[in-house]
Formats: structure tokens, sequence, C-alpha cells
């Protein structure tokens, strides 16, 4: 007969599945046996399994690197605990896992989903309405994938819909969709005019890894932004030239604590599109009344702020509506409404869809005031941050300014003076910088203005 083996050794070489069979003999010398197998695995690390890397770019169409953008690698090996590893991307848009044990399968899945707004202005729903219009289809798989918004795999009203009450503040973020959505820059849409005909890989797969692999890259779309906008990394640049002014009219008056009285404002010129964000500290509103082709849809209302929104895209009309308001204290309107970005960014498109500021134009006995967008310091994007965050301005004029950013005991933990130009101006904080987390306070301030906000570094 044959000794009975009563144990059985593995090695390094025999890392993975492995086949046994398990005999059994009972009193009367009947034997059987059944098949199993064991996984052998080397958790301690003690096999010299060889390994490699996995890198990649993360960039939009026009080949712009997508900063903090965050990759996951997770998988398995026959022989390894389960793999899950995580990056950042720099301002590159790379990202590298070292260390990726071979002959494992894995995936590779990058998402970004914070500042929601980056990029996105009525001047998107401009060329969205276009495209559903048949007059100005959009050029490129990406952008579609970018018009988008609610994630149907379609593009329609709703999407735009669902964009403007970003723009107008009424969402902090849209409900069906992510930030950004990725495509993998190997993927060949069978049909580029409809990216949703099939569903298109978000992530890379790798099987049976054999050797490093360094071209694993994405392109990566910023929904709702159709014209290609977004600001990707810290290395670009805000453009915020505008050419003109789309001044609102409007009649100026004396206006006493306590009163009940509406405004008109009628924009002096027809507009592409136009958005902006009206500040009133001293009055509420009452009531609203969109005017021609203008629904209630294109206004948010935000009397805790002391704020109205106005998102609207018509070249066939001027821009009209009125608002009621009551006063809680006395003074001339000219004095009491004032044009700012705090929710909605102020800007229009001329119909030549040149960008524009946006004024008021106060129609009174001594002639016209018009006030523009004055010293404004705006929340930080994105909010809370982990790695980066940019804070913005706005200046009515060239100046000096100094950032501040401390904590909440007041301990100064950052400081930058320059000289920035008249408009709007952004800085980018780096979370070295700062060496905290937490409720964090930023203060701006120029000779004749200051403002403070608060921030949340997160780990």
């Amino acid at each position: 007969g044959v000794t009975p083996q009563t144990g059985v050794t593995f090695t390094c070489d025999d890392l993975g599945t492995q086949l046994v069979e398990l005999w059994g003999m009972d009193v009367a010398g009947n034997v059987d046996y059944c098949e199993t197998y064991v996984i052998v695995q080397d958790n301690g690390g003690w096999c010299n399994i060889s390994s490699g890397s996995v890198a990649g770019l993360l960039t939009n169409e026009s080949n712009s690197g997508l900063e903090d953008a965050n990759v996951e690698l997770d998988g398995s090996h026959p022989a390894l605990p389960p793999v899950n590893l995580f990056d950042f991307t720099d301002n590159n848009g790379h990202y590298e896992f070292a260390a990726v044990p071979f002959l494992g399968d894995y995936t590779v899945t990058p998402t970004k989903d914070n500042d929601p707004l980056n990029g996105v202005s009525t001047f998107d729903l401009v060329l969205i309405n276009k495209h559903i219009l048949g007059l100005e289809p959009l050029n490129s798989p990406y952008k579609m994938i970018s018009a988008d918004a609610n994630g149907s795999r379609s593009i329609t009203t709703f999407d735009i819909v669902e964009l403007r009450k970003l723009i107008l503040g009424i969402y902090t973020e849209l409900p069906n969709n992510t930030s950004w959505r990725f495509v993998d820059a190997n993927y060949v849409f069978p049909n580029p005019s409809n990216p949703f005909q099939e569903i298109w890989p978000e992530t890379k797969q790798i099987a049976a890894m054999q050797q490093s692999m360094m071209d694993e890259n994405f392109i990566a779309a910023k929904i709702g932004d159709v014209n290609g906008n977004a600001v990707t990394n810290n290395l670009m640049q805000v453009e915020d030239r505008t050419e003109g002014t789309l001044l609102f009219d409007v009649n100026d008056r004396k206006v006493k604590a306590g009163e009940t009285f509406t405004v008109n404002f009628r924009a002096a010129e027809r507009a592409t599109g136009y958005q902006f964000t009206m500040y009133f500290p001293n009055l509420e509103v009452v009531d609203l009344k969109p005017g021609m082709d203008m629904s209630t849809g294109n206004f948010g209302i935000f009397n805790a702020e002391h704020a109205l929104t106005t998102s609207f895209d018509n070249e066939q009309v001027n821009g009209e509506f009125a608002v009621t308001f009551r006063a809680k204290a006395s003074g001339n309107l000219s004095d009491m409404l004032a044009i700012s970005s705090r929710i909605t960014k102020a800007e229009a498109y001329s119909l030549s869809r040149e960008r524009q500021a946006v004024a008021l134009r106060f129609n009174g006995q001594n002639g016209p005031i018009i006030s523009g967008l004055g010293f404004e310091l705006y929340q930080n994007q994105p909010n809370p941050w982990v790695n980066k965050t940019q804070i913005a301005f706005h200046l009515p004029e060239a100046a000096e300014a100094t950032l501040t950013i401390f904590d909440e005991s007041g301990r100064m933990l950052f400081t930058q003076k320059g000289n920035f130009g008249k408009g709007y101006n952004a800085i980018a904080i780096d979370r070295a910088l700062v060496e905290t987390t937490g409720v964090l306070f930023y203060k701006l301030e120029t000779a004749t203005d200051s403002a403070v906000k608060k921030m949340i570094q997160s780990k």
C-alpha cells in the first residue's frame, strides 16, 4: 500500500490556486477522495513578487491636464490580499501607482465631483439650446456628454432647466450627475454625433498585468461646460476680459422705510444672454413679475441673503422684469440696489457673443448714475477642499490688496500682498500653505475695502 501523506508544503513557486485531493479510509478499508483547492497567498510579503507601475493622464479634449482628480486602482491578485490604491492628479493631470503586483486584475477609476459651476454659464445654455434646435450642433462627443446635465443619455430642455438652477444658486450640485465625467482615451465612439448610442467606458480594466502600464489615459468632460472654458488646473489663467457693458435701466427714486414699491428693470439692448446677482441689504423681495419670454424659472430669490439672481437667454427681446420690494430703511434706490456676483456671476454676452460686464443705470433728476460691480470677495472654490482651492475677488479698479488666512483662534496662517487688476482675480491656495484642517477664515483688504469669509479645509 501507499503511505498516506499527512501534510503538504507550498513554496513561493506555488502562489495562487492549488488543487488538492483529500482521501479518507474506513475501518473496512474502503477508500474515497474529494477534490478541493487552496489559495496560497503571500500575506506577509515574504516572496519576491515582482511589480510594476500603472500611470496615465486625465486631460480635457483640448489636452489641458485635470488637476486634483481622484484616481483609484483596485483589484485582486491570485496570491495577495486585495489591492486598493488612491492618487490625486498633479497640475498636468498625471497620476501614478507604483509597486502594483504583476499578474493581478485591476480596475482604474477616475472621479472628480466638486465645483460644479466651474465653466458653466448662461452662454453654455445658449449653445445647448442651439444644439437642441439643430441650428448649431455641438461638434464633439465630449461636448455632448457635457450637455447631458441630468444624466439621461440625451440632450433636452430638461438639461437646460437643471443647469439654470445651478447657475441661479438654487442647486449647489446637479442631482443626477457628477461635476466631471471620464471616457477611456482609447475608446472610439461608434457614432461621434451620438455618444449615447452605447455605454462608453468610464474605467479601465487591466487583466493579468504583465508589465508596467504607463498610458492609462482618460478624456475628462466638465458637465455643463460646452464652450470649454472650465479651469482644469492652477497653471491656467482665468479669462475675464469684457467688451463693453450691458446696462439695465431703472428709475431712481426715494424710498421710505416700510414702503412697498415696484421697480422695473429693462436691458438697454438685446443680448445673446445675461446673468447676475442683485444685492440689496435693506430691501426684501415681495413679488416678482417675469417679462416677455421669461418665467419664474429665470430667477432665484434669496431674501435671507438679501439677493436675487437671474439668468436669461433670448436674442429676440430686451430682458425686462419687475420686482416688488419692501424697504427696511430709507434712502435713494440707487444706494440700495447693487449688481453683484456673490451667487450668480455677473456677465452678459452681446449679439456678437463677446463677454460683457453688467451694470444698473439709475435714471433720476440729476442725470443717470451707472452702478457696476464693486469690491467683492467670493466663496473659495472648491469648498470644503483637500489639496487646493481658489479664492476669487472682484476689484472695481486696479489696486494693491492683501489676502490673509487665519484659524478660529485668530492665528495667522498665510498672507499674500500684491497688485491686482481691475475686475476678476483669483489666488490659488495649496494645502502646504496653511498646514491645518478645520474651519478657517480668509480676509481681503485694500486701502478702501475689506471683507471676510469662512472656508473648510478637510483632511
